[in-house]
């Protein structure tokens, strides 16, 4: 639930394909809602099907990032017939009931080890696990979802503070938006194309959690690029838009 401007022209994918980017309710240009409840993720697919028809596309590409790739999955699973491909960048593995376990991200998290910031985020997320977060313990993990905690990172960090609805956040993905297991049989039957794209230092989505969700689908695949994280195209933009228009090719 953040302003679709974070991300960006996703690397330059835009000179190689026209992209048309949705801002979910109430980010963005998009209005809030009369009905908060309509923030879950499950209620705006027909939003993602409301714009296909406005566009005209019998079929389109459809991408997903992060936890708007559950949003793209759920679209997936109730039109498949309007797909021509899915990629799904650094997926929350939510919709799909696929948790990462705390050993997995420390596993990831240790390959920090020794960046300047690396003991305070260690420190934040042993707070998260615990369930006593601060706003300070969420900042200091902030470099963890970069491949490189340069200028560019932080001017991009920077932005969520004005970009995110912190209020529509919290219904997203809350209780009754994810039915797992009928959304499991649902992408079994998906025979279109899917990328599954992730970092190798992704602590979110994770190599591991691609390769699963890659395998739920007839015909998926991962890339996973190489000293990236959960932002790949502002990590490696020639590698992300090479991935992606290759497969949308």
């Amino acid at each position: 639930m953040r302003a679709s401007a974070y991300l960006g022209d996703l690397g330059g994918l835009a000179a190689r394909r026209r992209l048309a980017v949705l801002d979910l309710r109430g980010t963005g240009d998009s209005e809030a809602p009369g009905d908060p409840a309509t923030y879950r993720c499950d209620r705006q697919v027909e939003d993602v099907e409301a714009l296909r028809k406005h566009l005209g596309l019998e079929q389109l590409d459809l991408l997903g990032h992060s936890a708007g790739a559950s949003l793209a999955v759920l679209y997936a699973a109730r039109y498949p017939g309007r797909l021509r491909r899915l990629v799904l960048v650094t997926p929350s593995p939510r919709a799909v009931g696929f948790p990462l376990p705390v050993g997995e991200r420390r596993r990831i998290m240790a390959r920090r080890a020794g960046a300047p910031w690396f003991e305070s985020a260690a420190a934040a997320y042993d707070a998260i696990v615990a369930k006593k977060a601060t706003s300070a313990d969420w900042a200091a993990v902030a470099p963890m979802y970069y491949g490189r905690w340069d200028a560019a990172a932080r001017h991009h960090h920077a932005t969520e503070s004005v970009q995110r609805n912190g209020a529509a956040a919290r219904v997203y993905n809350s209780e009754g938006a994810f039915e797992p297991e009928a959304t499991l049989a649902a992408l079994a039957e998906v025979r279109v194309p899917v990328l599954v794209l992730t970092g190798e230092l992704d602590w979110i989505a994770s190599p591991v959690v691609a390769t699963e969700f890659a395998a739920l689908f007839p015909d998926g695949r991962v890339v996973v690029l190489p000293e990236a994280a959960h932002y790949p195209w502002l990590d490696d933009a020639p590698a992300f838009v090479s991935a992606v228009a290759g497969f949308l090719a």
